[in-house]
């Protein structure tokens, strides 16, 4: 992952709400993450730039395919960090999302892959 704190966290949200939602938009951006409109725009054009999402996203928010892979490479990861979080340090699900989205911006890639390692090995093990 090459991507900003700021990238990682956005692409979270956007595919949380498309995930809920047909239509996402920055409205629906910016109280999924709790920042200005403004704020949103700002870091759609830079997505946009970065080829993640496509240019025209006043109506609707959309990934691209590069945006659609880069988002399923930090669910890769951020899936098992929530599940670090979650069921093994028994945080409720608002705090262990948190705590998974601030470790997988803040930690180096290499950490976050050795946590999700542990994690898979561990949840086998319990199989």
């Amino acid at each position: 992952m090459d991507r900003c704190a700021g990238q990682i966290k956005y692409l979270i949200a956007i595919k949380e709400l498309l995930d809920t939602s047909e239509t996402v938009r920055c409205v629906s951006i910016s109280r999924h993450l709790g920042v200005s409109r403004p704020s949103v725009s700002k870091m759609l054009k830079c997505l946009a730039a970065s080829g993640l999402v496509y240019e025209d996203f006043c109506n609707s928010v959309e990934l691209t395919e590069k945006g659609k892979a880069a988002a399923a490479e930090i669910f890769g990861v951020f899936n098992e960090v929530y599940i670090f979080f979650r069921n093994f340090l028994k945080l409720p699900p608002e705090e262990a999302h948190s705590q998974a989205v601030t470790f997988i911006t803040e930690f180096p890639l290499e950490t976050c892959e050795r946590l999700k390692a542990i994690v898979k090995r561990t949840m086998n093990k319990k199989k």
